[in-house]
């Protein structure tokens, strides 16, 4: 197991990125290493990215950077946990460009309702500060999970009561219990 990474060794890493790889693309962060970009964490176990599209020599550089810098990576994003939410690329907010690669924070919309449905203390802690931070609204979450309520079949593991629960308890929509 690697050290735990910090926004330094982060930057660092983007940068390092950027560079190592051959061609164009688009690399969207996810879980901590967005909290630790807005400032309302000092530390996360892994880097959580999603390459779309994935540029050349992508995985090349992350085995050999992840031993260099010393710090753990994750291919995961939203989707892979809760069904694609519309308009993510839209609502993906930019971070930097290093060489050819644009890397952007993933949509916090689907961040936010990813980590409701997982529903862990630290998960939670995260969203209240989307929320504090106004990356989301109530409104937002509740509209964005509305829209993908029906695809929740897809994903097994999710309990739709549950996860419904979760985002009425954050969002509290008028109306809805």
């Amino acid at each position: 197991m690697r050290s735990e990474t910090d926004k330094i060794k982060l930057e660092q890493f983007l940068t390092a990125l950027g560079k190592s790889v051959r061609g164009p693309g688009q690399i969207f962060l996810t879980g901590g290493g967005t909290a630790l970009l807005f400032g309302w964490r000092q530390m996360t176990v892994d880097i959580d990215l999603k390459a779309a599209p994935e540029p050349v020599g992508f995985f090349e550089a992350i085995a050999k950077l992840k031993d260099e810098l010393d710090v753990n990576v994750e291919l995961a994003s939203p989707d892979q946990f809760i069904p694609e939410v519309p308009g993510w690329r839209e609502r993906s907010l930019f971070i930097a460009r290093h060489g050819e690669i644009d890397f952007l924070h993933y949509d916090p919309v689907s961040q936010a309702l990813a980590k409701i449905e997982r529903g862990h203390a630290r998960d939670l802690v995260d969203v209240a500060a989307m929320l504090e931070r106004k990356m989301v609204s109530p409104e937002q979450l509740w509209e964005s999970y509305l829209l993908i309520e029906p695809e929740l079949l897809r994903f097994p593991a999710i309990d739709p009561s549950t996860f419904r629960s979760g985002v009425v308890a954050i969002c509290r929509p008028s109306g809805e219990t």
